[in-house]
């Protein structure tokens, strides 16, 4: 049943039943969905209560403009439509998984002789799917120990019986090299084979001990045949399975399929580790973090991380194993804190993993703050200047013998680059090859506009050049009446030596300096992409020019041409017909017979 309530007053109306319900902002916009065992209790709460309440939760309050609600029939129910339509929607005050990847499957085909090979897409009707992996190297330890233990053929051919039959294909390199057995020839024979996918398919299920009983009675069988070799065979089979387990087998092997989930946090972040636990081996172990949205409890947490992962990793575990004492119990759910055992040792490990990664994931955030202030530090300390540099922009032109000149402006903020805020411009009032009055004209675009539009002006200008090219921007900032508010310097690209405006001489900064090569990396960034727009321009003129060089041919015709065919290549492809849908008869015959013309010659 759904229901919808336009008034947040309307909470009264509410059932005391378990259920979904969904906050709507007054654009419509979904901005919160939750799961409740009483939608009545649950949802009056938030506009009840108003002591203990945080601020994201009371703007969240007033936001909301329509209630809609789902009754279910048990509060699993609720939490699993919950996680469907927080997965669909990414309403903007739910908890926040930050594990944004596409995992690894290993699909098994449904086809004559079926194949097992890596996929990351699903598409339905194509196979069984076994995962998703944790990462692609758990995957490709399962793919190459299947392919080690038996031959399952690894092209692409359709062996349908009566290609088979007719001979259609030859036997390729992994035959000769003992990796597969030949069916495409009819070689080997399809319940052969599909013994073997059998097997390995309890591989992929995590069932190691059914593979294992395969290959020691097919030992046994052959050495009481005295088929020694081939009983040899076998058992390198059998140990390799063996050795396999043993690398997983961390747990006591009468403990059969569990998941276990434990929890840490901060401030604004939790920490949630995931044991897939089956048949007595470590299947799958992740590490996610959640970002906190209304102040979240850790309870609160740790269940929508249960049934995320689960649904993710396709779990169906009967039993769930957690480090923290539910406050009431989930029906449908059988989750447990054990206090001694084997268990308990699940949980100190699954522990162990969640601080391991929270201490980590906090150097490296340390790590990466403490850098970029060291270098922006030391740069501001190599140029003397009073405030730390951390808006940079740079300048730089691009001609060809003043043929399209353009320039380029990059902007770094807390040096890194901000490519929103990068510009391209055209030359407008210069003529020829004059770098100087072009970089005048547009260093004095840029802040002449950045005044009228009152937005903050850089820390530091840095121009692609020598003193001449840093003599004009000068000029450009003087004219405008910011010349001395914000420090500038140009760079040389031989010597990387260092201008400033009115200094005779360069200064040199130690060459493995941090500083300098974000002074270099800045510089080479304005370069490249004044470049690229460059040549992206020429490529175009030369484009327009090839047509309109065509009598009778002008802009226009030349612009509806190249929209339509996308390139003169794919318009000397076509047909005079297909021109003429474009662009009428008369230019169609034109332009096909120009065209045409030079090709031939």
């Amino acid at each position: 049943m759904e229901a919808s309530f336009y008034s947040p007053e309307a909470y009264s109306q509410l059932p005391d039943a378990p259920g979904v319900y969904k906050y709507y902002n007054e654009d419509q916009e979904l901005i919160y969905v939750g799961k409740a065992k009483s939608l009545k209790k649950r949802v009056a709460s938030y506009f009840v209560k108003n002591s203990g309440v945080n601020y994201k939760t009371r703007r969240m309050v007033k936001e909301i403009r329509k209630i809609e609600i789902t009754l279910v029939n048990s509060e699993l129910d609720a939490l699993l439509l919950e996680n469907n339509l927080i997965k669909k929607a990414h309403p903007k005050y739910n908890i926040l998984l930050r594990d944004d990847k596409t995992y690894p499957y290993l699909l098994l085909t449904h086809e004559n002789f079926p194949r097992i090979f890596p996929t990351r897409k699903m598409i339905k009707g194509r196979g069984t799917y076994f995962g998703p992996f944790a990462s692609v190297k758990a995957m490709n330890n399962v793919l190459d120990l299947i392919r080690n233990l038996f031959t399952i053929r690894t092209c692409k051919l359709d062996l349908s019986p009566y290609k088979i039959a007719e001979q259609k294909y030859k036997v390729c390199l992994e035959f000769h090299i003992g990796n597969c057995l030949g069916p495409c020839e009819g070689l080997q024979g399809e319940p052969a084979y599909l013994r073997d996918i059998e097997q390995a398919k309890q591989i992929l299920k995590g069932n190691l001990g059914i593979p294992k009983g395969f290959f020691k009675t097919r030992m046994q069988e052959a050495a009481e045949r005295y088929e020694f070799e081939l009983a040899q065979r076998f058992k390198d089979k059998y140990d390799l399975l063996e050795k396999y387990q043993a690398k997983s087998m961390v747990v006591n092997p009468s403990i059969k399929d569990l998941d276990v989930f434990t929890i840490v946090t901060d401030e604004k972040l939790a920490f949630v580790n995931y044991l897939k636990i089956k048949n007595g081996s470590i299947h799958l172990t992740k590490t996610v973090e959640l970002k906190k949205r209304l102040d979240e409890s850790e309870e609160e947490m740790l269940i929508t991380a249960i049934i995320r992962l689960r649904d993710q990793f396709q779990s169906e575990s009967p039993e769930i194993l957690i480090n923290l004492e539910l406050e009431e119990e989930i029906e449908g759910l059988n989750i447990a804190t054990p206090k001694i055992g084997d268990k308990k040792h699940l949980i100190d490990l699954s522990l162990k993993n969640a601080k391991f990664y929270k201490k980590e994931k906090a150097l490296a955030l340390g790590e990466v703050q403490d850098k970029k202030s060291r270098v922006l530090k030391q740069l501001q300390a190599d140029l003397s200047l009073q405030e730390l540099p951390d808006h940079i922009e740079c300048f730089d032109n691009s001609n060809i013998q003043g043929t399209h000149p353009v320039a380029s402006m990059v902007c770094f903020l807390n040096g890194k680059p901000a490519v929103k805020e990068y510009r391209h411009y055209h030359i407008k009032t210069v003529e020829g090859p004059n770098d100087f009055a072009s970089m005048t004209e547009v260093v004095g675009r840029r802040y002449k506009r950045l005044l009228e539009e009152n937005k903050p002006l850089p820390k530091l200008i840095v121009i692609d050049g020598g003193k001449g090219q840093l003599s004009s921007a000068v000029e450009a900032l003087k004219e405008i009446g910011i010349y001395g508010k914000v420090p500038i310097i140009g760079i040389a690209k031989r010597l990387e030596e260092i201008y400033f405006p009115e200094d005779s001489y360069p200064i040199h900064i130690d060459k493995k300096s941090e500083a300098l090569r974000l002074l270099q990396r800045v510089r080479d960034e304005a370069h490249r992409f004044a470049i690229t727009f460059h040549r992206d321009i020429r490529s175009k003129n030369a484009i327009g020019t090839q047509l309109t060089s065509i009598e009778g041919i002008g802009n226009e015709t030349a612009d509806k041409l190249l929209k339509h065919f996308k390139s003169v290549k794919k318009i000397k492809l076509a047909s005079i017909e297909e021109i003429e849908a474009v662009v009428g008869k008369h230019r169609a015959e034109k332009v096909y017979q120009a065209l045409n013309e030079k090709s031939s010659d």
